[in-house]
């Protein structure tokens, strides 16, 4: 899909056709990266966006088991914390 580059002030944009915006999720703000000679827009994500599935997804597997044996035991369990 072509779009035109239009003037915006002292800056230059492109209006983003409202399904485009709906069909990426796009909100209020948008990610701009570019690689090469692309411009990639993504919509922003959140901090630990799509974890909660990911566990549970995991639990429901049975993959969730801890992976550090509960037997351990190191100096730092006995000493004092220094902040």
């Amino acid at each position: 899909m072509k779009v035109a580059v239009v003037r915006i002030g002292n800056s230059q944009g492109v209006r983003i056709p409202k399904p485009v915006i709906e069909q990426c999720g796009f909100g209020s703000e948008v990610e701009l990266e570019v690689r090469g000679n692309t411009l990639v827009i993504a919509p922003v994500r959140t901090l630990r966006e799509g974890w909660d599935e990911s566990f549970r997804a995991m639990a429901e597997a049975g993959d969730d088991q801890s992976l550090w044996p509960e037997d351990v035991v190191n100096r730092f369990d006995d000493e004092e914390w220094e902040w």
